[in-house]
């Protein structure tokens, strides 16, 4: 594998988890004022709400999708009954729905941020940064899954991708595995990687700030002033 490899498949990964790790806890210590999503519902709700439904319904089985694909071995599934042909079912036809659901998301927020002027107006850079990379990696998700498994069934991620990405968590990466990935899969690897290193930068940050204390918490009293 010449440096090019090297590069992109063990050192631009460990690059960016360093920044994601090192990025929030800088962030939390020195600016948690601004660790916020920054609403513009008040703006426009209707795009928003439709959008943000189907991203949010698409994006958790996706994720799930995407961790039982790449960090549970083959032969695990394997021993417990999971067959290539069920796994493909389920990769294929099941994340493929979801995908869809995560795409269009996207697309209506990404058109919405862009095309909407007091939107726009309200938008940072690294909001319009950020909608439009999160738009590529599940555009080249859906690509791979759907246009790349039908050019080249014979490729299966699980013997490659799975295989290396497990190996940057034991520290022993190798990249020669993904010499023969195809082109789409490593533009939706690479991309997802870069999201990482912008996370810490980003409104990405409010994904963590889930309101848990709310469930135990009293509720608010209001109460007149019998003086007035």
């Amino acid at each position: 594998m010449n440096m090019a490899g090297q590069f992109l498949w063990v050192i631009f990964p460990y690059m960016c988890m360093v920044v994601f790790v090192g990025g929030h806890i800088a962030r939390y210590r020195k600016d948690q004022f601004n660790w916020t999503a920054k609403s513009s519902e008040f703006i426009e709700k209707k795009q928003l709400k439709f959008g943000s439904i189907l991203f949010h319904l698409g994006i958790m089985p996706v994720i799930l999708g995407h961790i039982g694909g790449l960090a549970v071995p083959k032969s695990w599934l394997e021993a417990v009954g999971v067959s290539d042909h069920l796994y493909h079912i389920g990769a294929v036809y099941i994340g493929g729905i979801f995908g869809a659901a995560t795409l269009l998301g996207m697309l209506i927020l990404t058109s919405r941020r862009f095309t909407l002027k007091n939107v726009r107006r309200l938008s940072s850079a690294s909001d319009l940064i950020v909608n439009s990379l999160l738009l590529f990696i599940v555009f080249m998700g859906m690509y791979s899954t759907i246009v790349t498994n039908v050019v080249q069934p014979e490729f299966d991620y699980r013997d490659t991708i799975s295989v290396w990405f497990r190996g940057l968590f034991l520290f022993r990466p190798d990249p020669s595995l993904m010499s023969g990935v195809p082109f789409s899969f490593k533009l939706h690897i690479l991309s997802g990687f870069a999201i990482f290193a912008f996370w810490p930068f980003t409104r990405l940050v409010h994904v963590w700030s889930v309101p848990l204390n709310y469930v135990g918490r009293s509720y608010i009293l209001y109460r007149r002033n019998k003086s007035n």
